[in-house]
């Protein structure tokens, strides 16, 4: 018989018989039991608490995508679970598979409106609206089967977070783990590939002339790296990675190509095989290529990620380690694309984004100055978009962007996370000066922790992006000049070494000194008014950003 444990001490036995080792949370009146179980056992967990509750989802996220294992928050009922809602919405938007705990109110308020401490209306249904799975833990007794079959449903089917509400009253009471409630698993489990699916789509691959592949962020948590590449070079044919699928394949693999390389390609393609992907555009419910100028085969697993807009030839729904390691057997072997024409398409799209400068300059020094297998965490910021193609990615999980909520801000935060999860390597964050302001408490969090992370701040003192859209829709400006702080002092005040530097000379060198060095490092920017890359981003540049008239395609006269 086992001896009687409070609810909270259920809850961090439950976490730690699931392999939890770093838990992200933030402590309050109705977590109260659970944290006294966790300082029991604080040797059997490390706990990070950051400066806000927004955090402790951002670093989860962070943590997942540069370790690929599981991240685990916690925060107190209502305007926490809220302020949990940006990084919870980020890590649905990236596929991350996240355990997201939160407390409830007294279980006989739920739903009342008795206006009990941080009471909500219908908390269970925000949490629903962001993850794919979410339960409401009834009694003491349900906490330990409930640990369990969320740790489950997040790594069943689709990678997104999953939610837990743990009314307060219930962490308190006094249960035993013999008496656990049964609780029954939900999600499907995805079946293997159809035959006839893959030999439908070998046969169209093989009959094509130019096929590519298209990947996206669904590559990662499949582990299906290593069949992508054995497939492109089983039949020579470019893998065109999107701003979620760097580093899918090594940037110095001849056949891997970013997007803007993906346009020369995808004007030729009879055949794209879109692996892992949305496949759609950010602002209009539009697919990212127009259906009819080329055959589709869909390899996802959801169901959801191949209908309308969408037009697939073929659909193969399953994992997509499992599909692409059983479709290589199906293809002939052959050479569409030579290493020398790949070479020139990769050319071709380098020019157009060394013209864009001082961004190019910026990124090309980061690049040198970080460790081929540090991390980089991209922001909304005028050289974070230019770096979406333009930043040379060589590993798996080297690469983190925002996903398609573009939650300005979420960098710094979810690149704490990184550091956790990257067992030491050194991870670049970058931001703007707008971006930094959401979170630059948590430099407090990458002192405390002693983070290896590099913080690079670009200062304009504006909201960059929306002033430059404001003035070429509109002519004129408001509401996006800055009142920051002296960053230098800001940083000096949490004890963090800091530079300010105004050239990419001089910020390769300080990346590379605090590499050096070790810790948190701080490095300010000053940049002015830079050119739009916009013109350069996505297979299809966004209506009404023209640049410069882009080189003639390579494969013009190859595959006409």
């Amino acid at each position: 018989m086992q001896t009687e444990m409070t609810g909270g001490e259920v809850l961090v036995d439950s976490l730690i018989r699931n392999d939890v080792k770093d838990l992200f949370f933030i402590p309050g009146i109705q977590l109260d039991w659970a944290v006294e179980a966790l300082r029991k056992r604080s040797d059997e967990l490390n706990l990070f608490v950051p400066r806000h509750e927004q955090t402790t989802t951002y670093m989860a996220d962070g943590y997942y995508r540069a370790s690929g294992k599981i991240g685990t928050a916690m925060v107190v009922p209502g305007p926490g679970a809220l302020n949990a809602g940006a990084g919870l919405a980020t890590a649905y938007a990236s596929n991350s598979k996240i355990v997201f705990l939160t407390a409830q109110i007294h279980s006989t308020g739920v739903g009342k409106g008795y206006g009990l401490l941080h009471e909500i209306k219908d908390q269970t249904g925000f949490v629903k609206g962001l993850t794919k799975w979410n339960t409401f833990v009834n009694s003491a007794e349900g906490i330990a089967p409930a640990l369990d079959a969320a740790y489950q449903e997040v790594e069943t089917g689709r990678p997104r977070p999953v939610g837990i509400e743990i009314p307060h009253n219930y962490l308190e009471t006094k249960t035993r783990l013999d008496k656990a409630e049964a609780w029954p698993a939900t999600s499907p489990v995805i079946a293997a590939p159809e035959a006839a699916a893959l030999e439908k789509a070998a046969k169209l691959i093989n009959d094509a002339r130019l096929p590519v592949l298209y990947v996206g962020g669904g590559i990662f948590p499949t582990n299906a790296c290593s069949a992508l590449q054995e497939v492109a070079e089983r039949i020579g044919a470019p893998v065109v990675m999107s701003d979620n699928g760097r580093g899918a394949l090594s940037d110095r693999h001849p056949l891997a190509m970013n997007s803007l390389a993906g346009r020369a390609v995808f004007q030729h393609a009879d055949i794209i095989v879109v692996i892992g992907s949305r496949f759609a555009d950010v602002l209009t419910p539009t697919a990212s290529w127009p259906a009819g100028k080329a055959r589709f085969v869909y390899i996802n697993i959801d169901d959801a990620d191949v209908t309308a807009p969408r037009v697939p030839d073929v659909a193969i729904i399953a994992d997509a380690g499992v599909a692409l390691e059983q479709l290589k057997e199906y293809l002939i072997k052959r050479v569409v694309l030579s290493n020398e024409q790949a070479q020139g398409v990769k050319n071709w799209a380098q020019e157009q984004i060394t013209a864009i400068q001082p961004q190019t300059a910026y990124i090309d020094a980061m690049r040198q100055a970080l460790p081929e297998d540090g991390v980089f965490v991209n922001e909304l910021t005028q050289v974070g978009y230019l770096s979406r193609i333009a930043f040379p990615v060589y590993a798996p999980r080297t690469y983190i962007g925002p996903g398609y909520q573009g939650t300005l801000g979420y960098g710094f935060p979810v690149a704490l996370g990184a550091a956790v999860g990257a067992g030491g390597r050194r991870v670049l964050s970058i931001t703007g000066d707008g971006g930094f302001g959401w979170n630059l408490q948590e430099l407090a969090t990458a002192k405390r922790y002693n983070l290896p992370i590099t913080l690079v701040v670009f200062n304009d003192g504006h909201f960059g992006n929306v002033r430059a859209i404001q003035k070429r829709v509109f002519g004129a400006e408001v509401a996006v000049e800055l009142c920051n702080p002296d960053f230098q002092i800001l940083a000096k005040a949490f004890g963090i070494p800091s530079v300010q530097v105004d050239s990419p000379e001089a910020l390769g060198a300080a990346v590379r000194e605090s590499v050096r060095a070790g810790g948190p490092a701080f490095i300010e920017v000053k940049v002015g008014v830079m050119p739009s890359p916009w013109h350069l981003l996505r297979l299809q540049a966004m209506a009404g950003m023209a640049g410069q008239a882009a080189p003639a395609n390579p494969l013009d006269g190859v595959f006409s």
